[in-house]
């Protein structure tokens, strides 16, 4: 049987300890037989609860699921150590020289540029770093995993900043008329949809609203009118 010694306060070299104990021949079976691929969808179910907590603004919670985030950067940083490929001191180095390179107004005798300046040094320090000769390069870098509407937010957004024509309010609100109409009359295929859906991604956009917020937004209304539906129904 393993031991593990008490504390009055653990830190994050006794997390990443016990990670590589319970991840030992010693240790628990079902840690000791996951692979990244096996628990993929933790990390990402553990990052969405991170963000709920901070919605519900409980810091308490956020505590807790900060803590399974960092959890699964543990294991999966785990696995690789034992293969020898990598460590947790790679994947801090690796993060830390990417913050030094991205802030060059900040850790370089440059002038602070302000917000906006920044944000297209950042964008350009990673196009270097990805060898990204077009903005092209850098749409087809944004993560296939982001949920659709983030996904197509972001993609408009980078193509909007690169001097792409993405239409006013007034043309977006037409082409989603038209393609309304065509489903209206029978439509059914995704080509439809989909253009409809990205349209008002850029409507939003527009709004400066964040469509994947605005939907999480009409989902909770939904489920209380459909809870008074149910209410009134069941009489």
């Amino acid at each position: 049987m393993l031991t593990f010694p008490e504390k009055e306060k653990y830190t994050i070299e006794d997390l990443r300890h016990l990670v590589t104990l319970l991840r030992s021949p010693e240790g628990c079976p079902w840690d000791r037989e996951q692979t990244h691929e096996s628990i993929r969808r933790n990390l990402i179910e553990e990052a969405y609860e991170a963000a709920e907590a901070i919605d519900e603004n409980d810091r308490e919670h956020l505590i807790e699921e900060l803590g399974d985030v960092l959890l699964q950067v543990l294991f999966h940083a785990d696995m690789e150590a034992e293969q020898g490929n990598f460590d947790l001191e790679d994947v801090t180095d690796g993060t830390c020289r990417k913050l030094l390179r991205r802030h060059p107004h900040v850790f370089a005798p440059e002038p602070n540029p302000g917000v906006e300046a920044t944000l297209a040094t950042w964008e350009a320090v990673k196009r270097t770093e990805r060898k990204d000769s077009t903005v092209t390069g850098s749409l087809e870098a944004v993560s296939k995993t982001l949920p659709a509407l983030w996904r197509a937010d972001k993609l408009q957004s980078k193509a909007g900043k690169a001097g792409f024509a993405l239409g006013s309010a007034e043309d977006i609100a037409a082409a989603f008329r038209s393609a309304a109409d065509a489903l209206e009359n029978g439509g059914t295929d995704k080509a439809l949809v989909g253009p409809l859906l990205f349209s008002l991604v850029r409507l939003a956009q527009i709004s400066e609203i964040d469509p994947e917020d605005a939907l999480n937004a009409e989902n909770s209304a939904f489920i209380q009118r459909f809870k008074t539906y149910e209410s009134e129904r069941n009489k």
